[in-house]
């Protein structure tokens, strides 16, 4: 992999939609991406529509990277299946965790789109519970990996956004992976 800039590190965007050029939201996200060098986005969807990972490239792809952003809709409090399944055989115990290390030190962000506005997302909201708890599962993850847990950025509502707040925050989007503030400053 050809890394040109020193002071970046290098981001691995791991795209998980089952239908990417139908979703409005991650393809604003994804839109600015490909002026950045240092960042990779993978499709997991393109590579795997059968399920079948590779998980020896998968490995080699998280190896080569040094900053993990896992990027899907919210499905049933969750992620879609493909992810699901690729958590369980890529990050397998005496890999990425037991006698295994090979994720220690690396940064995981999540960043994720849902069809429920932010209220929704509450003690008091028709989900009952924050964000925050919703993806606590994904936080133990990287924390049992020895994986730097970054804030997660949600693009609540996906579908109802106007084109101008979807061009926010895909601006906002690119301007973190230029320069991802935690990682660049030690966090």
């Amino acid at each position: 992999m050809s890394f040109d800039h020193p002071s970046l590190p290098r981001i691995l965007i791991i795209l998980v939609h089952p239908d990417p050029k139908q979703s409005v939201a991650n393809k604003a996200l994804l839109q600015f991406t490909h002026s950045l060098p240092h960042v990779t986005v993978h499709d997991l969807y393109a590579h795997y529509p059968d399920f079948f990972i590779d998980v020896t490239r998968e490995r080699a792809l998280l190896a080569a990277h040094d900053v993990i952003v896992f990027q899907h809709p919210m499905y049933m409090y969750s992620c879609p299946a493909l992810l699901k399944e690729w958590l369980d055989r890529v990050l397998s115990k005496d890999y990425a965790h037991g006698e295994g290390s090979a994720l220690a030190g690396k940064w995981w962000r999540s960043v994720i789109t849902t069809g429920g506005a932010e209220q929704a997302f509450s003690e008091q909201g028709y989900n009952r519970y924050g964000i925050e708890e919703i993806l606590r599962p994904f936080e133990l993850i990287a924390d049992l990996c020895q994986m730097h847990w970054i804030s997660p950025m949600v693009v609540y509502w996906a579908r109802r956004l106007s084109q101008a707040e979807l061009a926010e925050k895909a601006i906002e989007y690119h301007q973190w992976l230029h320069a991802p503030k935690e990682v660049l400053n030690g966090r």
